[in-house]
């Protein structure tokens, strides 16, 4: 059983083995000095096939190559892979100076070929060489306007253009250099960068160094701090110096001639060393700037979303426009929307994904706005217009977003609005029920007088009388009832209270079946349709404003309109970003109700 299981696992390694892809890496120092011994090393993924190194022309090969193997096997979650890689190692010394370049390295596999890149190797004589050979010690790093001070180690501070648009980005670059071990970086003083919006870019921490060429000497460098800029001001601006306090290891006594280097000790002496200041010319934008302009430096789209076409009346449509592309996007304004007033607008979301790099700010930014139609029918969101200076072009660009439509219908909050309008009785239909058919009697019959007649007692007018008082008190009562119901705005402002505790009822019942989302529906239902008909103004009229103006001008005071603002607060986001507690909905009804008695004591 285990050789089968041994069997089966070789298997699984040879398969994951043919299926992986094939990668070569080659890791070589950039700058060396003549007669300086150094390695070449070349790893690669794989076994099984034949590694071919290049021709090291210029260079000494002193020994190689030096394989090595290793081999990893992990099993996560129930999956398991397994990576095995080569290393070939070759030791070489630089012989004359000059800039060199060696081919790459060839894996054949399974009749493919795999290179990995070339080498640029550049080779640096001594001090006496380059005196003789004047521009023989120019390099890449000279061009990049690092300039040696002669010291054995100094801090640069470099930006990668000294003259932008304003508000287009600046690359700013602390980069050490030394001839000196170090032991650590004790302290360091970033400039204030005045005039200027800084952000930081993830800058890997200072573990080694790479060796350089700067005019002719070999230096150990390396990145302390990337640094994004945006010029916030026209005109020349100067940024003062970086400063840094480091740790030098250095002998605490000469060597011994018997024992050499074996029994010295070491001290560590700390050192300050300051970068030069550097002016930035920063140009004004061009041209005349549009009306709609955002501010914005660097290259943009936008693109709009609406969530919904068809909605009840004061349910809320969820608009969103996203902002992306490269520029100093944590700045980026809102668009401005021309909404109709039946509109209700809140405060937009705000969410950004942006990142600093070296090429500058990218990502996007994305705006949400809660639109709430007021009054029922067909809207319009106009076209969006953002504009910025496209500073590759050098020239303003338009954005603009297509037109958005959506439709509010009458919702419940306008069709069952629990009022009845009493005018008058319901009619049945009239029905032919027949009749009888009796024949003309001839004898004149039996005649009696009689003097017990009814109209003949006192008792009979009486009762006359009482009936007709109490049929002139009815036609006045009904006629009284017809007349206070034919007016539907007293009717409504009446029974203004029982409707809003009727929904409060519903209310309090959601609340009971921890039903949050319905509860705050209803409350919201039930102080809206309760201000309509008490402060007679129609749903579609209705705003937050005007029934607390009104409410004002009857005497409502501050206290319990600012109740009723918190309430409207807590609700709407409640119903849109459902975060609420059992507790926080408890106390929302409780303030409802309290709130709607007040302001019919009050009103009446």
């Amino acid at each position: 059983m285990k050789k089968v299981l041994l069997y089966q696992v070789l298997i699984f390694i040879s398969f994951a083995l043919t299926g992986q892809d094939v990668t070569i890496k080659v890791e070589y120092p950039s700058v060396v000095t003549t007669g300086q011994q150094f390695n070449l090393s070349w790893t690669v993924n794989s076994g099984g096939g034949e590694f071919s190194a290049p021709s090291f022309n210029g260079f000494y090969k002193l020994m190689g190559p030096q394989t090595s193997y290793s081999s990893s096997t992990q099993i996560i979650n129930g999956k398991m892979s397994h990576e095995t890689t080569y290393t070939y190692v070759y030791f070489l010394q630089a012989v004359k100076a000059g800039k060199y370049v060696i081919a790459p390295a060839v894996f054949t596999l399974k009749n493919k070929t795999y290179a990995s890149d070339s080498l640029y190797i550049e080779v640096v004589g001594n001090q006496a060489q380059n005196q003789n050979s004047g521009s023989a010690g120019r390099s890449a790093a000279e061009n990049s306007g690092v300039e040696s001070s002669g010291n054995d180690i100094f801090v640069n501070l470099s930006l990668d253009r000294k003259e932008v648009y304003l508000g287009e980005h600046i690359v700013a670059t602390v980069k050490i250099f030394t001839r000196v071990n170090l032991s650590g970086i004790n302290e360091i003083k970033f400039p204030s960068f005045e005039g200027f919006l800084k952000s930081e870019i993830a800058t890997p921490p200072l573990t080694s160094l790479k060796q350089e060429n700067v005019n002719g000497t070999v230096y150990g460098t390396g990145v302390v701090q990337y640094f994004l800029l945006y010029p916030q001001i026209t005109g020349e601006i100067t940024i003062d110096p970086v400063q840094i306090s480091v740790l030098i290891q250095q002998k605490a006594a000469q060597s011994d001639p018997f024992f050499g280097d074996f029994f010295t000790s070491y001290q560590t002496i700390p050192r300050a060393v300051a970068s030069k200041t550097i002016k930035v010319k920063v140009k004004a934008l061009p041209g005349t700037q549009p009306a709609d302009f955002s501010g914005m430096v660097g290259k943009l789209d936008l693109k709009a979303l609406l969530n919904k076409d068809t909605v009840d009346v004061n349910d809320a449509v969820n608009f969103k426009i996203t902002l992306s592309g490269s520029g100093n996007l944590k700045v980026a304004s809102a668009p401005s929307l021309k909404l109709s007033p039946d509109i209700e607008v809140y405060d937009p979301k705000i969410a950004d994904d942006i990142k600093n790099s070296l090429t500058g700010t990218s990502g996007q930014k994305t705006f949400e706005y809660l639109l709430i139609p007021r009054h029922y029918g067909d809207y319009t969101i106009p076209p969006i217009t953002y504009s910025y200076f496209n500073s590759s072009s050098g020239t303003y660009e338009k954005l603009t977003t297509k037109e958005y439509r959506f439709y509010a219908r009458k919702g419940g909050s306008e069709q069952n609005t629990g009022l009845t309008v009493y005018g008058g009785v319901s009619k049945e239909d009239v029905k032919y029920l027949g009749k009888d058919i009796r024949f003309i009697k001839s004898d004149p019959g039996k005649l009696t007088k009689t003097g017990n007649i009814i109209i003949a007692k006192r008792s009979f007018y009486t009762a006359y009388a009482f009936s007709l008082f109490v049929f002139l008190l009815i036609l006045f009562l009904r006629r009284e009832h017809i007349r206070r119901n034919s007016d539907l705005s007293l009717v409504r402002n009446r029974k203004a209270g029982k409707v809003a505790a009727k929904r409060l009822h519903n209310a309090s019942v959601c609340l009971k079946n921890e039903q949050t989302d319905k509860f705050y529906e209803e409350i919201l239902k039930a102080i809206w349709g309760y201000l309509s008909d008490k402060l007679n103004i129609p749903v579609s009229d209705l705003t937050r404003n005007n029934a607390v103006s009104t409410l004002a001008e009857k005497g409502i005071d501050e206290e319990r309109l600012n109740s009723l603002n918190h309430i409207l607060d807590t609700c709407e986001f409640a119903r849109f970003s459902p975060s609420a507690s059992g507790t926080e909905a408890a106390t929302i009804y409780e303030g409802t109700s309290q709130f709607i008695k007040s302001v019919e004591n009050s009103i009446g």
